[in-house]
């Protein structure tokens, strides 16, 4: 019984030392751990010099002639021919004729009334030389130069009140105005070239019949253009009318024109908060639908500093280097331009960031790389 006692013991005594001995070993297997070092981010800075800071407004626009007709016919007929093709890409000259419609029938009914009008004041002669002989000379001259194939000539002026209702019972002043109002309408039968230009757009060809409020075509000069400029309401009060503008086409290089500032529109667009400008612009090589880059010196803005836009965060907040540590500051936007942003509220030699590291937050621990 006391053997068994004692084999017990032992074994117990065994197991006991072989599990202390194991957890010495792990124990020893384990590195010593090591003191956690804080991490120091190098960040790109400038200094801060406060001055006046010129602005540069830049904007994109596409040029539009400046003079342009749509145009219309006002009668009805079949198109005979223009003094050019009448296809897009025809110059015409001042004057030049557009669009000639056949206006032969309207025409004769135009020669028919001019007959009527010359037949009444021929049979009204004779009782104007009786009744109202101081007015003869000039109804007779006005007949003399009625002539069919030129435009009527003004009519005389009534001496009295007798004899204009003389003149109106004998239906002469309808019959004049009715004819009048004729030659205005054969004269739409021809469009004539307003100003030297180009034919952008053509709709018609000879012999296509034409009716009232049918779009022709497009005329443009070509000398003069407008491009449309978006500008900042908070900007709009540094510009005025005439002022002079550098230009650029955005896909030639070494291109530049100058133009002006010709128009402001009063109306803010709603959804980009700004207003258009309209440059005139006029040199070799412009050409309809262009795009180009305008530039506009604006003003100066005092004690200010231009900063990179990718450093600013919410909004109106920088990061500056103090000590070695990142400090957030409040700043004023003033102007933004494509890549930088003008602000105001920084101290003069205040170390301000040209780039944002990563995961960056107040007070966090840095080395200072001047650029």
């Amino acid at each position: 019984m006391v053997r068994k006692i004692i084999i017990i013991v032992v074994s117990i005594a065994i197991l006991a030392g072989g599990f202390l001995l194991k957890t010495k070993l792990s124990d020893s297997k384990k590195p010593p751990l090591k003191k956690k070092e804080k991490q120091i981010t190098a960040v790109y800075v400038q200094p801060v010099k406060n001055g006046n800071v010129a602005i540069e407004m830049t904007a994109t626009g596409k040029l539009t002639a400046k003079n342009r007709v749509e145009l219309y016919a006002e009668v009805q007929g079949i198109m005979t021919s223009s003094s050019g093709n009448f296809k897009a890409g025809e110059r015409y000259a001042k004057g030049s004729r557009l669009v000639t419609i056949d206006s032969e029938v309207y025409r004769a009914g135009l020669m028919a009334q001019k007959s009527s009008l010359q037949n009444m004041v021929t049979a009204a002669l004779a009782d104007i030389r009786l009744d109202f002989p101081d007015a003869f000379e000039r109804w007779n001259s006005f007949l003399s130069a009625l002539d069919m194939k030129n435009t009527l000539p003004a009519l005389p002026e009534p001496a009295s009140d007798k004899e204009k209702l003389f003149i109106t019972g004998r239906n002469i002043y309808t019959t004049y105005y009715n004819v009048k109002n004729m030659e205005l309408t054969l004269a739409k039968y021809s469009l004539s070239a307003p100003f030297d230009g180009i034919l952008i757009e053509a709709l018609v060809t000879p012999g296509t019949l034409i009716r009232p409020g049918q779009k022709l075509g497009t005329l443009i000069q070509t000398s003069v253009y407008e491009m449309e400029m978006p500008v900042s309401i908070s900007m709009i009060e540094y510009l005025k009318v005439g002022q002079r503008v550098a230009l650029h086409a955005t896909n030639k290089a070494n291109s530049a024109w100058t133009g002006k500032v010709t128009r402001i529109n009063a109306m803010v667009n709603a959804g980009t908060q700004t207003i258009n400008v309209y440059i005139e612009v006029s040199g070799a090589g412009l050409e309809e639908g262009m795009f180009l880059e305008a530039k506009i010196a604006a003003t100066e803005i005092e004690n200010a500093f231009e900063i990179d836009r990718s450093v600013l965060f919410s909004k109106n907040q920088v990061y500056v280097a103090k000590d070695s540590l990142l400090v957030q500051k409040t700043v004023e936007t003033k102007y933004f331009n494509e890549r930088t942003v003008v602000v105001i509220g920084l101290t003069d030699n205040d170390l301000v960031l040209t780039k944002m590291p990563p995961s960056s937050f107040p007070g966090m621990k840095i080395a200072v790389l001047e650029n």
